[in-house]
């Protein structure tokens, strides 16, 4: 107990002397993830739109290759950026440019360089997952909407994309949390984000555990925060699950045009001796329909095959 009260103290003398420096760190990682995580849903959606544009064997062959060629470009781009560390992408992007074009490409904003890694490696993510999406919804809506002469592009708009969206939200989610905390790795290349003000302060003031405490308490916030925003986001995309008679549609009834009968009728449905009574009811007229309908077959037969019956034959004197 001694050392938790310990901790405490440590805690609140940091959050006394560098709260202005975690809170900056804070802002900055919040943005990052934001943004990077906006447009890589934007690199996602593009890279899994252009895997998903069908063709056969009866386009036109400059059609076929271009497709194919582009598939294997985004399939390249994916597997390299899903199969090496951010960490290791943010060096290669920030210290390779400057090195394999002696110094004639380089960063001089490290807000760009943050968000264009962050960005890239996202995308690389989203891509699979809005292909996914797109190809679990029925393929019969596509098909349906073909049919009416709709094009590829409004079908993707209208039909397509809205249910792959719902689908893909708990990744874009998942996706959008992951940046919060692998933003901490931006430090390598000298942005100032959550963790780099966590290393600043305890090699300040040689107080790592408790500042490292600091953090991951601010990271858990964060990420707890964004969690509940997404499920809010999600049960609102869902609708609501109380469903009511629209009166107001063309398709449906109109506003007063109905009304139960009153309590006690034969009409009443809401009374179950009253139902019975109409099924019963329902049951004899449809017996006596049956009757007549039979009657009605034995004269016809009667008077096309030349059936008597004792009146007819007394009539005929035999």
């Amino acid at each position: 107990m001694d050392k938790l009260a310990q901790l405490g103290q440590d805690i609140a003398a940091l959050w006394a002397r560098s709260g202005s420096q975690y809170l900056h760190g804070v802002a900055n990682t919040l943005i990052l993830a934001v943004v990077a995580t906006a447009i890589g849903c934007l690199i996602g959606f593009i890279c899994g739109i252009l895997q998903t544009i069908p063709y056969t064997s009866r386009d036109p062959l400059w059609k076929r290759f271009l497709l194919k060629l582009i598939r294997v470009i985004i399939r390249i781009y994916v597997e390299v950026f899903r199969g090496t560390p951010m960490i290791l992408q943010a060096v290669f992007i920030f210290y390779g440019l400057p090195y394999f074009t002696n110094n004639a490409m380089q960063f001089t904003n490290i807000w760009v360089a943050a968000i264009l890694v962050v960005s890239i490696n996202t995308g690389s993510y989203m891509a699979e997952s809005v292909r996914g999406g797109i190809i679990s919804v029925d393929p019969g809506q596509t098909e349906g909407a073909m049919a009416i002469g709709m094009t590829h592009v409004q079908t993707m708009v209208h039909v397509i994309l809205p249910q792959a969206i719902r689908n893909i939200m708990p990744q874009i989610g998942n996706n959008f949390i992951i940046n919060i905390k692998d933003t901490s790795i931006m430090f390598i290349i000298g942005f100032t984000e959550f963790f780099a003000a966590h290393k600043g302060v305890a090699g300040a003031t040689y107080k790592y555990f408790p500042s490292a405490a600091i953090e991951m308490i601010g990271y858990l916030c964060m990420t707890l925060a964004a969690s509940f925003l997404l499920r809010w986001m999600e049960k609102k995309m869902d609708g609501s699950d109380s469903y009511e008679l629209v009166q107001d549609d063309s398709l449906t009834m109109t506003a007063g045009t109905y009304n139960h009968p009153g309590r006690g009728t034969p009409f009443d449905e809401r009374n179950p001796e009253a139902v019975k009574s109409m099924l019963r009811e329902e049951l004899r007229r449809q017996a006596e329909r049956d009757e007549a309908i039979r009657q009605g077959q034995l004269a016809e037969q009667r008077r096309e095959g030349g059936i008597h019956t004792p009146n007819t034959d007394r009539k005929e004197g035999k």
